[in-house]
């Protein structure tokens, strides 16, 4: 009778016990504990039995049996442990299961975990030990599964739109002025071709990670709470590779996702080699910005979640992190390598340019995400496509220089104009000077050790050629080689006036395209200044080729003062001659086109003060001999208003033709 109350007693104690841990008040009398044991799924049946039939034994504590080793009754578990056991075995976790009946479950995998802990010191054949295992491999395979769905329940969905919305976007955003840039070896060249601004992305340096510029809520807080909690038990049984792979598999698949939402495509190496260069141009654009979003935003977020739900072990961390993260950078690294090793045209430049900036904006960044030994290959790789990235930029540049010597296109500009090499090629170099920094870099990389070739650049264009910038100097041989070109396509035009127009034109316009941006602090004072004497030296020359004839019809020579026949006859024919050659320059020069207003406008000036003060003093010398005889209106067709005002026709692009013009009132 004694052994079946203390039997009884012992039930009483278990059952206080399991109320205790279901946070069920303890003020209960017997019938209420059985009527809680009896309720509770049938889990604890086999405990009463145990109690009973341990009547005869000696009187012992759980852990006592479990840990007594030979000569213990094998038979008897401590009853938290079974209860617990009963709990993992037959838990069904419904959808969105109330938080209590969770860590009611948590709470008896403890008790597991805490059995197999006290256990650890028996034998492998332990019996309550193998039942412990059982139970705790059973409740791992659910914790995974409920690991797994936590995540992908609570995932929040990436909404690029708020990046919109924030400062991010204007800090690596394309200028709304980008146009595009044809590649002239192409013939993609007209002469029509529009002036361009910069077009490249806006690379201000960004906040390093940790910063609250933006912040991007990955998972619903009210998850966290159980992921940590399950994250730890996993780990804390030995579940951690688990545990890594369930959570590096959802979390990825997201990143995937995300990318996609920012226009990224999964491509291999050939399949970009392969893409024509309008769509690749887009999608370039498209990798400048995502690299960015997705460094400082989407991973920056990505390291948090992992510190947050992996608390206690920063190895955990750091494989989760890198697991997760290094198959989303690898997938930009690898478009990136596609695009240096791709094949090289002028056209490309400013977009490899624009990558590389981009890339090495977030270089540290990467370094920090991808500290760990695990993740150094992720920051290898990064920064070896950052070295290819630059080595194509430069050899991109080399062979604009080579393709502008090379540039033999036969046809003339009409009028002497512009030609479009040359606005091509100095649009491209203002375009270049955004670059200026990571050009200099690059270019000193390149140059160092190398001897510098100083020997096409023109000692007068820079005194001191060692203190130029690698970019200034490359620049300076870019203009003389363009220079050098224009100089023999200025010889396909017959007229050697024109030729001399077409090359004021040309470098004027190369003037003021360095004189309107950063290039006049890059070339120098003196490189300008040089290149206005140009300007004034063709002028002259023009003067000289195109006027001269009819300058010499307004000299003495071969002319007296007297009013003999024979002086009237040479003197008509001056003035003939003179009208013949006004004409003939008004009806082809009103053709030519000096597109510079005050270029044209200085141009008239330099000629008006050639020819009118010649005309009105050859006028005032022997205008009377002809004014007093018959047709006298035949050879004076002009006066010198008349002149004057058909001056201001001249380099209009309009062919004009006096006809049969006679002075008025004669």
């Amino acid at each position: 009778m004694a052994a079946t109350i203390e039997g009884q007693d012992r039930v009483l104690a278990a059952a206080q016990q399991i109320v205790k841990s279901l946070n069920t008040s303890t003020n209960v009398d017997t019938d209420d504990m059985l009527m809680i044991l009896s309720s509770f799924d049938n889990r604890l049946s086999k405990l009463s039995n145990l109690m009973t039939s341990s009547s005869s034994s000696t009187p012992t504590s759980a852990k006592a049996a479990a840990g007594a080793g030979v000569g213990a009754d094998d038979s008897f578990v401590d009853p938290k442990f079974e209860a617990a056991e009963q709990l993992v075995l037959h838990w069904n976790s419904p959808p969105n299961a109330d938080p209590d009946a969770t860590f009611e479950y948590l709470a008896a995998v403890d008790e597991i975990i805490q059995m197999t802990e006290d256990l650890n010191v028996q034998p492998e054949n332990d019996p309550v030990m193998d039942r412990a295992e059982a139970a705790l491999q059973h409740a791992m395979a659910h914790l995974e599964d409920e690991f797994r769905h936590i995540l992908i329940r609570n995932t929040v969905v990436f909404d690029a739109n708020r990046l919109h919305e924030s400062s991010f976007i204007r800090r690596c955003s394309i200028s709304s002025s980008a146009v595009e840039i044809p590649d002239f070896e192409t013939g993609a060249l007209s002469e029509d071709q529009e002036d361009v601004s910069s077009g490249r992305y806006n690379h201000v340096k960004g906040k390093s990670l940790g910063g609250d510029e933006f912040s991007l809520e990955l998972v619903l807080p009210d998850a966290m709470i159980e992921l940590r909690e399950i994250a730890n038990r996993m780990i804390r049984s030995g579940y951690e590779k688990e545990c890594c792979q369930v959570y590096s598999s959802v979390r990825r698949e997201v990143l995937d996702e995300s990318l996609a939402i920012l226009g990224i495509e999964k491509l291999s190496i050939e399949e970009v080699q392969k893409i024509d260069w309008q769509s690749l141009d887009e999608k370039m654009k498209k990798w400048i910005y995502a690299i960015k979003v997705l460094v400082r935003i989407l991973l920056s977020a990505e390291k948090s979640l992992c510190e947050q739900i992996f608390v206690g072990s920063e190895l955990i961390k750091e494989v989760c992190f890198i697991e997760t993260a290094k198959g989303c950078v690898m997938q930009l690294v690898n478009f990136g390598e596609a695009v240096a090793i791709g094949q090289r045209s002028s056209e490309k430049l400013f977009r490899i340019l624009d990558m590389y900036d981009a890339l090495a904006d977030v270089l540290c960044d990467i370094d920090v995400l991808f500290s760990d030994e695990a993740g150094e290959m992720v920051c290898v790789d990064a920064k070896d496509v950052l070295d290819r990235l630059g080595k194509a930029a430069i050899g991109t540049f080399v062979e604009f220089e080579n393709a502008v010597q090379r540039e033999a296109s036969k046809k003339p500009t009409q009028g002497g104009e512009i030609h479009p090499l040359t606005r091509y090629v100095m649009n491209y170099v203002k375009l270049l000077v955004d670059y200026s920094d990571t050009l200099n870099g690059l270019l000193e990389k390149l140059e160092c050790g190398m001897e510098p070739d100083s020997s096409r650049v023109d000692h007068g264009d820079n005194l001191e050629l060692e203190n130029i910038a690698p970019l200034a100097r490359r620049l300076m041989l870019l203009i003389k080689s363009l220079e050098g070109n224009l100089e023999g396509k200025s010889r396909m035009y017959e007229d050697s006036g024109m030729q001399y127009i077409f090359l004021m034109n040309n470098v004027h316009y190369i003037v003021q395209k360095v004189k309107d941006s950063e290039l006049q602090k890059l070339l120098g004072d003196q490189w300008v200044r040089k290149r206005r004497g140009q300007i004034r030296q063709h002028a002259t020359s023009y003067l000289r080729a195109s006027w001269s004839k009819l300058l010499s019809c307004l000299k003495d020579d071969g002319l007296s003062g007297s009013s003999s026949n024979a002086s009237k006859i040479a003197l008509k024919e001056r003035f003939k001659n003179f009208n013949a050659c006004f004409e003939e320059i008004y009806r082809i020069q009103t053709g030519w086109k000096v597109p510079d207003a005050q270029l044209r406008e200085e141009l008239r000036i330099s000629i008006s003060e050639k020819v009118l003060p010649a005309y009105r003093s050859f006028l005032g010398r022997f205008g009377s001999h002809l004014e007093s005889g018959r047709n006298a209106g035949k050879y004076i067709k002009y006066t010198l208003e008349d002149l004057e005002g058909y001056l201001l026709d001249l380099f209009e692009a309009t062919p004009l033709v006096l006809h049969h013009m006679r002075r008025k009132g004669t």
